[in-house]
């Protein structure tokens, strides 16, 4: 055959209809191209304005950071859809330019020193009422933003607030409407109500039924899809008997250990600031003053009340307190150093002024035996081999399970057991390597699953990994009728119930609509509120919007709830509110309005935007 067709193309028909076909081919390839690589950057473009692929994939990465923040560790964002998060993500930007776009045609601003301003007031970054350039970097790496992602992404956001600030602040409450809004609110409603139960009892079944049931519904019936896994489980616990520690090294530590460990000064200062009201010489000989009066016999203590403009310490005579070097500022850490206890420096100037210090007490570090630390000393020397070996046995351990077709080989390398798990399913088990996130993640993935590969080696906490192989994989099947008869039963007589009931209803509403009178217990409600309390909001929101009664004839109307019972309601009459409103009343009713307006101000703003826009996704 192929050599018929080699044969046959060598004459001019087929070489035409060849050429066209790569004529063809050429056009529509080369027209992908100039699309593709013409929009490669882009994600979207939006009256002109380009929205790039890199802004769409940060969008994404935030969106995908918030929900795995709102769910928790545990949730899987293996589950979230890609493309959903991108069309979402997409949406959103979109909608946001075209924000920005109409405040900026409103003539709308925001500087970049009212931005930075509002960053230093923002209580999120402050610590002790005070920005905290630390914090500010911290917040905005959990976030994913950079400095000047977190300032543009701001002011954007404080545009668009003003814009809607301004469209809900344009919007206004008429009189007429303030009173049309508040006597429906104020209204009352006098009605009379009876609930009507449902009987499963008096539900009669057939076997027949039931098993029609479970033959047009199989796919209620099916058994979970499990997974038992077989499972190396390393720990690192098992290398300490491995590992010991020589005499030499102990030695080290302990010395490292104790060479840390410092003298501490307890020091007092007089603080005197330097600023308009007193100069660097003024201060410096005003503490020079000081000293003589205090060689004079003068107290430190009571100088120090008097004088120190370090109100913290001032009250305690400025008592600093114990502290160990490296604790002040350099020049007070050189001066206190070379004090002898109770001794008085010179004047020392600092980066937050002058100071007259004196030691008050030196307290020698108080240095523990080797017996008292060895054991602690030999724990942390053997937990540096013991990391080493752990990794490298961990390493081994999933290379052996890559190239191995089970988990015999692997564990006998490591000395280890093969364990065999509890069925579960793709939501997980109680507890163990069943309740793992990852480890479930792995056991439903396609290459373990499908393929029958081992897993990679998962981390279950610091000190323990596990790698896991599907021994056995349990599909979903249709239950045996006999394991779900009851449940069904459960469903249809519920179900038959409740439609009884509903015809039940239907029926007495039909009689009272047609002025036959029932003879149902009726429980009176007077002047109900649509708040009313002790009344099912879906009760409320049928009476309520029932029509007023006419002729002093009653309107009747029929509810369902939740749990399949049925209420009758009989609205009897409407009552208009008749106090006056107080001034703060209807300051409070005619805010509410002018917000809700706003905000449909708002959003019919947005939708014009987009209907006037010139939106191209790429």
């Amino acid at each position: 055959m192929l050599q018929n067709i080699r044969d046959n193309s060598q004459g001019w028909i087929a070489k035409t209809i060849i050429g066209v076909i790569v004529m063809l081919m050429a056009l529509t390839g080369f027209d992908a191209i100039v699309r593709s690589t013409g929009h490669s950057g882009e994600a979207a473009e939006v009256n002109g304005e380009k929205i790039t692929q890199n802004s769409l994939n940060g969008a994404v990465d935030m969106q995908r950071r918030q929900l795995i923040q709102q769910f928790g560790k545990d949730f899987d964002a293996s589950l979230l859809d890609d493309k959903l998060l991108r069309k979402s993500a997409l949406d959103n930007l979109i909608q946001q330019t075209l924000l920005l776009q109409g405040a900026k045609d409103s003539g709308m601003g925001y500087s970049d020193a009212a931005v930075d301003k509002l960053i230093l007031s923002m209580p999120l970054f402050q610590v002790d009422g005070a920005f905290n350039a630390a914090r500010f970097d911290q917040m905005l790496q959990q976030q994913g933003f950079t400095r000047m992602q977190f300032r543009e992404r701001l002011k954007q956001d404080v545009l668009i607030s003003q814009l809607q600030a301004a469209l809900a602040g344009s919007s206004f409450v008429t009189d007429a409407e303030l009173q049309a809004f508040v006597r429906l609110e104020k209204q009352t409603r006098d009605f009379d109500m009876v609930t009507l139960k449902a009987d499963s009892a008096a539900v009669q079944l057939k076997d027949e039924e039931l098993k029609a049931y479970y033959e047009q519904h199989p796919d209620q019936f099916m058994s979970q899809e499990q997974v038992v896994l077989d499972y190396i489980e390393l720990k690192k616990s098992a290398f300490f008997d491995q590992v010991s520690v020589k005499d030499e090294d102990l030695q080290a530590a302990y010395k490292q250990e104790i060479a840390g460990l410092s003298e501490q000064r307890r020091a007092a200062h007089i603080l005197l600031e330097v600023n308009d009201k007193l100069t660097d010489e003024q201060a410096k000989a005003k503490l020079e003053e000081a000293k003589q009066r205090i060689a004079k016999g003068e107290d430190f203590a009571k100088l120090a009340k008097e004088l120190s403009q370090d109100a913290g310490s001032a009250a305690v005579g400025g008592d600093l307190g114990f502290a160990a070097a490296g604790v002040y500022d350099p020049d007070f850490e050189k001066a206190l150093a070379a004090l002898k206890k109770g001794e008085v420096s010179a004047p020392v100037r600092s980066q937050f002024g002058w100071h007259l210090i004196k030691l008050l007490d030196v307290q020698a570090p108080e240095v523990p035996t080797l017996a008292s630390l060895k054991g602690k000393l030999e724990h942390d020397l053997k937990a540096q081999q013991v990391e080493k070996r752990f990794v490298e046995a961990t390493k081994a351990l999933e290379d052996s399970a890559y190239e191995a077709s089970d988990l015999a080989q692997p564990a006998q390398d490591q000395g280890l057991k093969v364990q065999t798990s509890a069925a579960f399913g793709r939501e997980g088990g109680s507890e163990g390597i069943t309740a793992n996130r990852q480890v479930i993640q792995a056991a439903f993935s396609s290459e373990v699953l499908e393929d029958g590969a081992n897993s990679g080696a998962i981390e279950l906490d610091p000190d323990t990994v596990v790698v896991v192989r599907v021994k056995e994989h349990k599909k979903p099947e249709l239950m045996a009728f006999d394991q779900v008869e009851a449940g069904i039963r459960a469903t249809l007589t519920r179900e038959k119930a409740s439609q009884a009931l509903k015809d039940k209803a239907d029926a007495l509403l039909a009689a009272l609509r047609g002025g036959n009178a029932e003879k149902l217990q009726w429980k009176p409600v007077e002047a109900a509120t649509r708040s009313q309390e002790g009344i099912e909001p879906v009760v409320l929101q049928a009476l309520f919007r029932m029509p007023k009664p006419s002729d002093n004839a009653p309107t009747f109307a029929a509810v369902s709830l939740n749990d399949g019972d049925f209420v009758l309601l009989r609205l009897k009459g409407v009552s208009e509110a008749q106090s006056e409103l107080s001034e703060q009343d209807k300051v409070s009713y005619r805010r509410f309005l002018a917000s809700r307006i706003g905000q449909q101000d708002f959003s019919a703003f947005r939708k014009q935007l987009e209907a006037k826009a010139d939106i191209e996704r790429f």
